[in-house]
């Protein structure tokens, strides 16, 4: 039975890392933008920041973040990771 049980849980896991999402907390205006890149003069901050301006906000940029970081972290949540989040919720 052990083995049964073990296929389901594989399968949730499987299901759970196949819907997993990528999300941003609050918001980032362009003057926090602004804020957080004072200083850096490099070549990134300036594009970055004339990108955002250029686009209105950083919503767009936060949605294609999101979008790339999601197959990274599929990639990280491994099974056995998945699982011992899942024993971890169990336990608690």
């Amino acid at each position: 039975m052990v083995v049964g049980y073990i296929g389901r849980v594989n399968r949730l896991v499987a299901y759970l890392r196949d819907h997993v999402f990528v999300d941003f907390q609050g918001e980032l205006t362009v003057e926090k933008l602004r804020e957080l890149l004072a200083g850096d003069d490099s070549r990134d901050a300036k594009n970055l920041l004339a990108r955002v301006t250029r686009d209105g906000g950083s919503n767009d940029m936060m949605v294609a973040l999101a979008d790339c970081l999601l197959e990274v972290v599929q990639a990280a949540l491994t099974d056995e990771v998945m699982r011992e989040q899942l024993r971890a919720y169990v336990e608690a």
